[in-house]
């Protein structure tokens, strides 16, 4: 006996909404602006961090440090901790981790090689904050999270250097041509794989199973993606890649979201059981800690306001702990997101924690929508063209005339002209 048509019609709309949302998981990157943001974010707030302790570097993860290397040492026999800087207690090692986890932020925020400097920086991260653990604050965490869940991601597809080489490399096959030779990347996988092995048998990869497993996973699925990209773009096994590496990035990008609600959860909840929050007091106490007070006069001009105090102190809590339940509401989602970037950049001001609230924008920022995030790089673009063209009218060599007003698009349109020539 056949099943009733309703019954049969609605079955067949499940299957097909099923199937839909299994072809959209496995067939694209989801989010591909809002990791892009996050990765720009991220490393660009670990850069900064990093550049301003640069003088301070040895007390904080170094030879200097109260947290010395033989209590490192222990501690992490213990716990199974990740860090390179565990390997040598010499200066000279400790200097180049230090300046290859700077170089490697820089070039993620670039994106540049992604799926090399996204596994570089993640180890860099990984060894500072696990060579002394009590160093850092909240935004340390954030990061700490962000750099492993980065190296899953598909960051790097727009606004980036990888997505700027890939567009060349497409219009070369577009016109029958064959993709620039990638020397680079074959030298940074060859150093990598020099460096993995050894540390891999030496056990140097602190001890866990899934660290040393996702890094193999990376270095041998990102070998094997190039060789089907050179040499058998059309093969099957291609496809397979691709499948593999979208589902890794959107699960990782579910994980962002989930770690970003559960922070502004468990934050929100843990606030309502304190009595300084129930009463409405709680922010006007850190206003009036020297710590927390690198502009004296602002601070103690919000702590005079009673009422002020009272609104930012409920306005907090009702915000972080409703944020997660109005996900499903984008109108409303949007707008405490706008409240939620505003708190975080008060706390920078106000408390004197810049970095931190960074790392939380960053890291807020994974619920932006793609039409703002759309928008936004249209207008970066034109703004940086408009500095460009200008940079480049002001430059004239030597008994060169300076371009007429309908020259600079006629010399656009050709792809010649004196702005060409002198940027190369």
């Amino acid at each position: 006996m056949s099943a009733p048509a309703p019954i049969r019609e609605h079955a067949g709309t499940a299957g097909h909404s099923l199937a839909r949302a299994v072809q959209r998981i496995t067939a694209f990157p989801l989010g591909a602006h809002q990791s892009a943001v996050v990765r720009i974010g991220v490393s660009a707030t670990c850069l900064l961090f990093l550049l301003r302790e640069l003088p301070h570097r040895h007390e904080l993860y170094g030879p200097d440090g109260p947290w010395s290397w033989d209590m490192a040492r222990r501690l992490i026999t213990n716990n199974d901790a990740f860090t390179v800087l565990m390997w040598s207690d010499s200066t000279l090692w400790f200097e180049t981790v230090y300046v290859l986890t700077l170089v490697s932020a820089a070039l993620l925020v670039t994106g540049w090689r992604t799926r090399a400097t996204s596994v570089v920086f993640m180890a860099g991260v990984l060894s500072l904050q696990n060579r002394s653990i009590f160093m850092g604050d909240g935004g340390d965490n954030v990061i700490h999270l962000m750099a492993l869940y980065l190296v899953l991601t598909r960051c790097a597809r727009v606004w980036s250097l990888d997505a700027r080489r890939a567009s060349r490399d497409a219009a070369r096959r577009a016109e029958g041509g064959r993709p620039a030779r990638d020397v680079v990347g074959r030298v940074l996988w060859a150093v990598l794989g020099c460096v993995l092995l050894p540390a891999t048998l030496m056990g140097g990869l602190g001890g866990t199973w899934w660290l040393p497993s996702l890094l193999w996973a990376l270095w041998l699925g990102n070998g094997g993606w190039w060789a089907l990209n050179r040499y058998a773009p059309d093969h099957e096994m291609r496809a397979l890649f691709d499948v593999l590496a979208n589902v890794a990035h959107n699960a990782a990008l579910f994980v962002i979201m989930a770690e970003v609600c559960l922070i502004y959860a468990t934050a929100g909840w843990y606030k309502i059981q304190g009595s300084r929050w129930q009463d409405g007091t709680a922010i006007y106490y850190p206003l009036k800690l020297d710590y927390f007070t690198p502009w004296p006069w602002l601070s103690g001009l919000l702590a005079s306001s009673a009422l002020a105090i009272m609104l930012l102190t409920y306005a907090t809590v009702i915000v972080q702990v409703a944020f997660p339940f109005t996900l499903f509401n984008r109108r409303v989602k949007n707008v405490l997101l706008v409240l939620m970037i505003g708190e975080h950049a008060g706390i920078s001001v106000l408390l004197g924690l810049p970095f931190f609230s960074m790392a939380m924008i960053a890291a807020d920022a994974v619920f932006l929508p793609t039409v703002f995030l759309v928008w936004l790089g249209h207008r970066v673009s034109f703004c940086r063209r408009r500095l460009f063209d200008r940079t480049v009218g002001r430059l004239r060599l030597p008994g060169q005339r300076r371009a007429a007003p309908g020259d600079d698009g006629e010399a656009r349109r050709s792809g010649s002209g004196s702005g060409h020539t002198l940027v190369g």
